[in-house]
């Protein structure tokens, strides 16, 4: 059985499909799903009937904003990476021009995946990996702000204070340049609460996200509260080209909802403190495409 440090190796290098900046959280999102049934004791392989509608759901609410999702692409490929087997394959119809099988035929033939022999062992043999992968995952692939959302979705708890894991490195002086930028208050509600000089639940938030290459530089920060922070990376609200507040039509609720965000729709974003500072349009821009769950609302 391959050591620890070898297997964790492997799921960070996945191979995972690029074009610019876009995003492809397809592989990562499954490796979740997959260890999640691990954790909870579900062993052997999942059958595709199973992974369809539950990625859909994971990548509808984790993923990029897009018009259809295709759980069978990552299903069929993670099969290139070395971390996962399939059955049932033989005498698949695969998809014109691809080496991918479709998705009506997965279904019709039952199709069944699983980790690899050796690592669903070393799985079982040693949950501490377990915990190790799925933070590695999370670190390379999502804001920190959504782990938690993402691990209750796929019914993980990663709680241990015996365990540690690196992750990569941050400029930290980015916290500092964001918060000096925006004079220390919430860039959307002005929120700027302290405790003698500690800030209170203020954050500076990467709006080209770390984990898609956004770099530690202020022009790419804006402070926000804690909540409107954990909105932002869910894309119920993002930025404009003119530095507005444009809050998702998919956005709805009672309590709340007009004072936390409806009441700053169209409205400017707070200025930092030199215009150097302001959000360049290529980082807002990749935020609107990637992330911002739109249209946006209708401005009355």
């Amino acid at each position: 059985m391959p050591p620890a440090i070898d297997i964790r190796r492997r799921f960070q290098r996945l191979n995972i499909w690029r074009r610019g900046g876009e995003r492809a959280p397809h592989k990562p999102l499954l490796v979740l799903y997959a260890l999640g049934r691990l954790s909870q004791g579900k062993y052997g392989g999942i059958p595709f009937s199973e992974v369809d509608p539950a990625l859909r759901e994971l990548l509808a609410e984790f993923g990029p904003p897009r018009k259809s999702q295709h759980p069978e692409y990552p299903f069929w490929r993670l099969q290139n990476d070395g971390v996962w087997k399939l059955d049932k394959t033989r005498g698949l119809t695969l998809r014109e021009g691809h080496t991918d099988a479709r998705r009506s035929e997965l279904l019709k033939h039952d199709v069944s995946g699983g980790f690899t022999p050796e690592l669903d062992r070393a799985f079982r043999e040693d949950p501490a990996l377990i915990r190790d992968v799925v933070q590695d995952t999370l670190n390379a692939h999502f804001p920190e702000s959504l782990h938690e959302d993402i691990l209750a979705a796929v019914g993980l708890d990663l709680r241990d204070p015996t365990r540690t894991t690196k992750t990569r490195p941050r400029d930290a002086r980015f916290r500092a340049s964001v918060m000096m930028a925006y004079e220390h208050r919430c860039a959307v509600c002005g929120f700027d609460v302290r405790i003698g000089r500690q800030t209170v639940a203020l954050e500076a938030a990467h709006v080209m996200w770390h984990q898609a290459g956004g770099p530690d530089e202020v022009d790419n920060g804006v402070a926000l509260c804690s909540l409107h922070h954990k909105v932002f990376d869910l894309g119920t609200f993002t930025i404009s080209r003119r530095r507005a507040i444009e809050v998702s039509e998919q956005v709805h609720g009672t309590i709340g909802l007009e004072e936390s965000l409806l009441r700053f729709h169209g409205k400017p974003l707070r200025p930092p403190v030199n215009p150097a500072y302001a959000v360049r349009e290529r980082y807002s821009l990749w935020h609107e495409q990637e992330v911002f769950r739109g249209p946006a609302r209708y401005h009355g």
